[in-house]
């Protein structure tokens, strides 16, 4: 099989009309991929993914077409799927206001151009989900940018930025939905998003993972300061203390103990979402 691309944490086979999809257990965090892998970390997303994709089934298509067909060395870490033409538009909603929306919110009262009501604090709940894209950017070229809707509109046209926006609320709310009945707020969630070849808007790469989602135990929800991460804003929460680090190549190795608590995480995310027992 042919190497298409070596991801930050997966590699894109071509095999055939389809590609195969393999997730490692390295993690990344400000575009950097750590030394230090987390175990079990690629088969969880795996696992987690395909588990959502067919909650989400009939909200929109997504690219598995076989999660059992793919070699035997990858089996639980790799996806036989569809090939796509992805939009370059990083998709994404958000419920609770954390992290870079946080922070564009205090600058500028809004996020992604969408304004928001005055006296918002850290893990506020918003009115309504957002519609909060970015700008899609290849590794080693700098990072993700927010854009208005209508800096989508005018990359993808105003149809197809519809489209993206309907989708990704969609998603959310559905996501958030179903996590809240196990326990977990979604407080926001990345998605990609891509045309099949008979020109349909569909699900690819993953879907609601702790890398591309922030998760927090809904019990413990407590606006007005950092919540209980279960997902990889605990490493990247971990990696603010380190005072000999710049966010730049190459990134520190993880301590045991971090590695174990961030590989705990994943594992209490996964469980709790789909009721069944990491083996």
């Amino acid at each position: 099989m042919e190497l298409l691309h070596s991801g930050k944490v997966r590699e894109v086979y071509a095999d055939g009309r389809d590609i195969l999809l393999v997730a490692s257990d390295r993690i990344s965090i400000y575009d950097v991929v750590l030394p230090t892998a987390i175990p079990d970390k690629g088969k969880i997303l795996t696992q987690l993914s395909l588990w959502w994709f067919e909650q989400l089934a009939d909200v929109v298509p997504n690219h598995v077409v076989s999660s059992t067909d793919v070699p035997a060395e990858w089996a639980g870490r790799a996806v036989r799927c569809e090939r796509l033409e992805m939009v370059m538009v990083e998709c994404i909603a958000r419920g609770y206001l954390a992290g870079s929306g946080l922070k564009e919110y205090e600058r500028d009262g809004a996020v992604s151009g969408v304004s928001l009501p005055a006296g918002l604090i850290e893990a506020s709940q918003l009115p309504e989900p957002i519609f909060t894209p970015t700008t899609k950017v290849p590794p080693g070229q700098g990072h993700d940018e927010f854009m208005t809707y209508a800096d989508v509109e005018a990359k993808v046209g105003s149809d197809v930025a519809a489209e993206l926006r309907r989708i990704t609320l969609e998603v959310y709310k559905r996501g958030q939905q179903v996590a809240a009945k196990n326990g977990i707020i979604i407080a926001d969630t990345k998605i990609e998003l891509g045309f099949a070849a008979d020109g349909t808007l569909t699900l690819g790469d993953e879907l609601l993972t702790p890398d591309s989602s922030r998760f927090w135990a809904a019990d413990e929800w407590k606006p007005g300061g950092t919540q209980r991460y279960l997902d990889k804003q605990f490493l990247r929460d971990w990696s603010s203390t380190l005072t000999d680090w710049d966010r730049t190549a190459p990134g520190p190795e993880i301590p045991d103990e971090v590695v174990e608590a961030t590989r705990n995480r994943y594992v209490e995310v996964y469980e709790r979402l789909t009721g069944d027992t990491w083996r």
